[in-house]
């Protein structure tokens, strides 16, 4: 079956190497808007996006990374922008689903954008910390706020990764 958001979502892939050119604030703005209408348990809308594109910030959420998570150098690929996706557990029990699902949406999009995406984890440990509650209490945000995960997004250095094959069994149908 052809179908434009069929090939969309077929042609998608992790990036993990981004060249130094700004995301445009148009196209960013795009993707985070569309992030807004992923769908969300009850249509609690649940989540909150930062998107971190100020150089001295990036450079604070990358430590801050590394820190919760033990590694080093750059979790988010020299990515320009990183989209934190944060969820509010005092008000649903699928918080950590419905952040999930703006995660998905912002990486569609920005596919659709000309973009380039990877999905991120550690952000759950990162706001457990004291310098992780320092930055939402810096960015207004409640401290009960959790992370769910965030993207890497800009413009990939070189080629899209091959996509692999799928695997056996992945489609069950009863």
């Amino acid at each position: 079956m052809e179908n434009q958001m069929l090939d969309l979502l077929k042609a998608r892939r992790s990036v993990r190497s981004y060249a130094a050119r700004p995301v445009e604030p148009e196209k960013l703005d795009a993707v985070l808007e569309a992030g807004t209408y992923a769908p969300s348990g009850m249509n609690k809308q649940t989540a909150t996006i930062v998107a971190v594109v100020d150089p001295a910030y990036r450079q604070a959420v990358q430590a801050l990374n590394c820190q919760a998570r033990g590694g080093s150098g750059d979790p988010y690929y020299g990515a320009p922008a990183i989209l934190l996706v944060l969820g509010d557990p005092r008000n649903s029990n699928t918080w950590v689903e419905d952040g999930s699902c703006v995660l998905a949406t912002m990486m569609q999009a920005a596919q659709a954008l000309g973009l380039s995406s990877c999905w991120i984890h550690g952000e759950r440990e990162m706001f457990r910390l004291p310098e992780g509650k320092a930055l939402l209490e810096r960015w207004g945000l409640p401290q009960e706020l959790e992370g769910v995960g965030s993207l890497a997004l800009g413009y990939g250095d070189g080629p899209a990764p091959a996509p692999k094959p799928r695997k056996e069994g992945y489609i069950v149908k009863a």
